[in-house]
């Protein structure tokens, strides 16, 4: 009995000192606080670091296990050892204390346990069903006399007691959620973009945006403090110790209909197209916004931008006309040819009128763009290019300076920029799909536009059906197995025109065989110009054309594509071809148009190089542009002006482009985008060639 009074004692010798200071500590960490955290371990082998800590021959085995192996202790530790408060964004553990050095045996266990658990990311909040943890002392009776264990203990304050009928797991998920939310929208949402919202709310523009002001500026707090930190952890804790105080509102900020549109914001979206995305959500659907989407304080700063640099002048934009390009930047001119035929046989006029079936060019000898400007060119007197339908995106206007000597905006060395049709500055529709929230970057993607060419109001549906059966489209929108997604979908189009899109984003996903894709039309409202539609896949782009009269229910099917994993996608059309003609910027389609000039864009002139994407534009005799093209764009800007895009936006609408007597308008095609022209040149011989681009 003395022996086990000797281990007794020599165990006891200061644990009753490290109890008391580990509870002294627990109460002053947690006096000012209303939450406690945990971080991930393994539970088993931060018991197993308390026992390999002390130091040697200070617990060696007594009766059958080591001498501080007490499973009152070990439950301790494993139920409340790795739990932590965060206190500007640092972690405190609960073995964060002096001890004296009459416990020197525990001095090496704490520091072990508190490295351990600092290494550690936090994981949860902590909470107990229980106030007390741990078994404050027990009593064993040995030898005819009773003896008193002591073992680690702590009472909570009831702040961290949950007495709800709710699972500990449901409550730490739902303050994980909360937190991985908070933690995204930080990294996620932008202080220009709160900044922009906040100064919309103030001068009334953006619809019950009011609601929200109070919740923003805190927000903006926040974000402050976040952005100040560099490394991770300090983030991660960041967003564990303020998104318990935030609570749910802010905390998940980003999945509100206000955190769409500070997402968007963010991600540079065109700030018009976000606020109305921002009011499809929250306004209804007679609502008309009072106020013009860029705030006072962005105009100020752009205007001062403008003046300092010497920009005013450079603001106002007109068509181009052929006296406005220097000879070294033209390509081709046919001026005298154009004239020529305007001037001719009234029976030769009629002959051009006569529609031509573009398909009849489908086996015509077929030249890539470069060898067509390299060896053909220089030999070409005349040139006529076949109009078709599907080039109706491709029409392209020059806009020039109004002041031909103004101080250029662009990246480029001249003053001169241009204009798609649709006001896009690229000849496709995958501006549209992202404009809309479309992604445009999968490795398969089907895209569908309708109400570009006349008010159509028909509720038309991209679909598709994948190999093993499963469909995509509006009433099931996602195949998570596969990747397959319907990430924009219209319903009834009003002034704007109209896309759908369907994308794949892993290739890995994917299942192996026939993707049947086509259009629906689930209900018809009085359109009658069908759609336009797009398949991309390995960097090429096909376009698709159907301009007859959907009927009610109706389906168009478009193109199949095949895929396997070891040869990839291959593609065979569905559509049939189209070959009506209809006016486009005062042309006929599907009729041979004369070419009065050929250039590059203007940011190829003077054997520039790299600046964006190289277009090539054939400017047609007589076309006009109907429409009210922007007189540039963003993403045409010298870096300096930049930072004031949101005004610049408005600014490229704002400014009209005047019109002036032989603008310089045609087709153009850029020189990343998969597309084909069929053209007849004229030079000793004539010939009818298709240029693949």
């Amino acid at each position: 009995m003395d022996v086990l009074k000797q281990e007794k004692e020599k165990k006891t010798m200061g644990f009753m000192d490290v109890k008391e200071k580990l509870q002294k500590n627990f109460k002053i960490m947690v006096q000012d606080i209303n939450h406690l955290f945990e971080v991930e371990v393994d539970k088993e082998e931060m018991w197993n670091l308390y026992l390999d800590s002390f130091p040697a021959g200070t617990n060696e085995i007594f009766r059958e296990r080591r001498e501080h192996d007490c499973s009152c202790c070990r439950q301790f530790i494993k139920n409340i050892g790795n739990t932590v408060v965060i206190k500007d964004n640092q972690i405190k553990t609960i073995w964060d204390f002096d001890i004296d050095e009459k416990t020197y045996t525990y001095k090496p266990v704490l520091k072990a346990l508190s490295d351990y658990i600092k290494t550690r990311a936090v994981s949860n909040i902590y909470t107990s069903k229980f106030k007390k943890i741990g078994t404050d002392h027990n009593h064993e009776l040995y030898e005819g006399e009773t003896i008193r264990w002591e073992h680690f203990y702590l009472e909570l304050p009831g702040k961290f007691v949950d007495n709800s009928g709710r699972s500990i797991g449901d409550i730490q998920g739902s303050y994980r959620d909360t937190k991985n939310v908070f933690k995204r929208s930080l990294d996620e949402i932008s202080e220009d973009s709160v900044l922009t919202v906040l100064e919309l709310i103030a001068q009334k523009s953006l619809y019950k945006g009011d609601e929200w002001e109070h919740a923003l500026k805190e927000f903006l707090q926040y974000k402050k403090e976040y952005d100040e930190l560099t490394e991770e952890t300090e983030k991660n804790n960041f967003a564990w110790e303020q998104s318990v105080k935030a609570g749910t509102v802010i905390g998940r900020i980003r999945n509100h209909s206000i955190g769409t549109l500070l997402v968007n914001i963010s991600e540079d979206m065109d700030l018009d197209t976000a606020v109305k995305k921002y009011e499809v959500i929250v306004a209804p659907t007679n609502y008309k916004r009072p106020k013009a989407i860029f705030t006072k304080k962005m105009l100020e700063d752009a205007k001062k931008t403008i003046e300092e640099l010497g920009y005013l002048d450079s603001l106002k934009r007109r068509y181009a006309t052929l006296d406005d390009i220097t000879v070294n930047n033209i390509l081709f001119s046919n001026r005298d040819a154009a004239n020529r035929i305007s001037g001719g046989d009234v029976f030769d006029d009629m002959l051009g009128e006569v529609a031509v079936n573009p398909k009849k060019f489908s086996k015509v000898e077929e030249v890539a763009i470069e060898d067509f400007v390299s060896d053909i060119l220089p030999t070409t007197k005349e040139i006529e290019i076949l109009l078709e339908n599907k080039h109706a995106l491709n029409m392209v206007s020059l806009i020039a300076p109004e002041v031909s000597d103004s101080k250029t905006m662009f990246k480029w060395d001249n003053n001169f920029g241009w204009a798609y049709s649709g006001n896009i500055t690229d000849s496709n529709m995958r501006d549209r799909v992202k404009s809309a929230g479309g992604s445009v970057e999968g490795e398969l993607r089907f895209s569908i536009q309708w109400n570009d060419v006349e008010k159509d109001r028909n509720d038309l549906d991209a679909h598709c059906i994948e190999p093993r059966g499963n469909e995509i489209y509006y009433a099931s929108k996602s195949n998570y197995r596969t990747s397959g997604v319907l990430d924009v979908d219209i319903q009834y189009p009003e002034r704007e025109v109209a896309v759908e899109n369907i994308t794949w984003s892993n290739r890995n996903s994917m299942e192996e065989g026939v993707y049947k894709f086509f259009v629906h039309n689930y209900s018809h409202n009085g359109g009658r110009s069908g759609f336009r539609a797009e398949i991309e896949f390995d960097g090429q782009i096909y376009s698709f054309e159907y301009n007859k009269e959907l009927r009610s229910n109706e389906n168009v099917h478009v193109a199949e594509v095949t895929f396997s994993k070891e040869t990839g996608f291959t593609i065979k059309e569905k559509l049939p071809s189209n070959i009506s003609s209809r006016a486009i910027w005062g042309l006929s389609s599907n009729q041979f148009i004369p070419v009065s000039v050929m250039m590059y864009s203007p940011n190829y002139w003077d054997e520039q190089e790299g600046i964006g994407h190289k277009h090539y534009f054939f400017m047609l005799k007589d076309c006009v542009n109907q429409e009210n093209p922007n007189g540039f764009y963003n993403e045409f800007l010298k870096q300096e002006l930049v930072e004031h895009k949101r005004v610049f936006e408005a600014l490229g609408g704002k400014m009209a482009v005047q019109e002036v007597d032989d603008q310089l308008s045609g087709v153009g095609f850029s020189a990343t985008k998969r597309n084909e022209l069929v053209v007849k040149v004229k030079g000793q011989t004539e010939r009818t060639i298709k240029i693949k681009f």
